[in-house]
């Protein structure tokens, strides 16, 4: 019976120095994971702050403060489970092995995420923007992390990945201001070139929308096969581009007729000879 004794007390003290050992272990990695999730959350916070204080893209501004979220989480549980007394080398190892295969899996969409961040933080454009980027042109109605979304002039939605656009030529036909107008008018040879010129700056002179500064330029350009080519170049703000461009072929056509010139058509002279056959 002492013996028996003897066992159980032998066993209930080995329980007793397991348990108080593992729970100081377990309550410390809680400790540690409770503090770290704090820490974790003025990281975001923080992270967040100096993203809006530097003025970076709103649709940025969440992705980047998750990403610093979770980074510190990563370690914190790392370093919970190491308290623990539970092995993390090997934990890493399959961590590091599952991100690759997800990264492999997901290459694409990750390329996207990848180009969008460049676009939200170069900002080569800007929504609101007429662009040319990735085979397709439109204005740019939304820029998220994946795709971007553009409106073509005939209102058709087109979406486009983030990775097509960041790996080709962007061209963007709003960054800069004014805009350059250039219009070829044809004359025939027999017309009035002072008269057509003269008569051209008039009609720009008479349109509010050309700007006055640069000052538009109305030269001889080309003389070509059936025509001298008059260069009518002007500027305008960025908004009155399109209409003015429009308008301004219209006028220009009917003023410099008006005026007594002539568009001549493309014209090819062919000579006949008549060969005898001589024997």
């Amino acid at each position: 019976m002492n013996q028996f004794s003897a066992e159980l007390q032998a066993i209930a003290l080995s329980l007793v120095n397991l348990i108080t050992a593992w729970g100081l272990k377990v309550i410390g990695a809680i400790v540690v994971l409770l503090i770290g999730r704090v820490i974790a959350g003025w990281a975001r916070k923080l992270v967040r702050r100096m993203l809006e204080g530097v003025k970076v893209d709103p649709t940025l501004v969440p992705f980047l403060a998750s990403v610093a979220y979770y980074l510190v989480m990563a370690m914190v549980v790392i370093a919970s489970l190491s308290m623990a007394g539970i092995p993390t080398t090997s934990l890493v190892a399959v961590f590091g092995a599952t991100g690759l295969a997800v990264a492999l899996a997901m290459q694409g969409t990750l390329s996207n995420i990848s180009a969008g961040v460049m676009l939200l933080v170069y900002r080569p454009f800007k929504v609101g923007d007429y662009v040319e980027a990735g085979g397709t042109a439109g204005n740019v109605s939304a820029i998220s992390l994946f795709y971007t979304l553009l409106t073509t002039p005939d209102n058709i939605q087109i979406t486009v990945p983030n990775s097509v656009i960041y790996g080709s030529t962007v061209t963007n036909y709003s960054a800069n201001y004014p805009r350059r107008g250039d219009i070829v008018v044809g004359i025939s040879y027999d017309d009035d070139i002072a008269l057509a010129v003269k008569t051209i700056d008039d009609l720009l002179s008479g349109d509010a929308r050309v700007l006055r500064d640069p000052e538009p330029v109305v030269a001889v350009s080309a003389l070509g096969d059936s025509s001298v080519d008059i260069l009518v170049r002007y500027w305008s703000k960025r908004e009155n581009y399109g209409g003015l461009r429009l308008d301004m072929m219209r006028a220009l056509k009917e003023g410099v007729e008006a005026a007594g010139c002539s568009f001549p058509f493309p014209q090819r002279d062919v000579h006949l000879y008549q060969v005898s056959n001589a024997r």
